[in-house]
């Protein structure tokens, strides 16, 4: 498994762990704890750490788009895999370098964890979600650029 795989891996599995108790336990102690358990001989875990407690600091930011975009299913009614899948699809989404995490792989890593981890209909709600928070980006930066574009001609 690649090493930003593995990482991603991680981080899901924490932050499902944390959501799953509540938010009790300290994020910090559980993502420590499935470093030591599942990434002996990561290269980076850094980019563990950086995915994990950046969705935390960001999550209301994160359920919002979440239940904008899917408003038929309320934050605690989504399967909390599926929730933290798609908190850290999003969040690498808005915030990750586009260089080193193009929206594409950002997406089709979110998949991956879904088709490994989750349920029949995972893979396909992630995907559908995901697609969407992408296409609303993409037409905010469009929309961005020719207002640029307007205002300095």
């Amino acid at each position: 498994m690649a090493s930003r795989h593995l990482s991603r891996s991680i981080a899901m599995q924490s932050l499902y762990e944390w959501d799953f108790n509540n938010k009790r336990d300290l994020l910090n102690n559980i993502v420590e704890r499935n470093i030591a358990e599942f990434g002996a001989g990561l290269d980076e875990p850094a980019f563990i750490w950086d995915l994990a407690i950046g969705v935390k600091e960001k999550i209301e930011i994160l359920d919002a788009i979440i239940e904008k975009t899917a408003p038929e299913w309320p934050i605690p009614q989504i399967n909390p895999l599926d929730r933290n899948i798609l908190r850290l699809g999003i969040f690498e989404l808005l915030y990750s370098n586009k260089e080193n995490v193009p929206p594409k792989v950002a997406i089709n890593e979110a998949i991956e964890l879904a088709k490994n981890f989750g349920g029949e209909s995972s893979r396909k709600f992630v995907n559908g979600v995901l697609g969407t928070v992408y296409r609303g980006i993409e037409e905010q930066n469009k929309n961005s650029e020719s207002v640029s574009t307007e205002s300095r001609e």
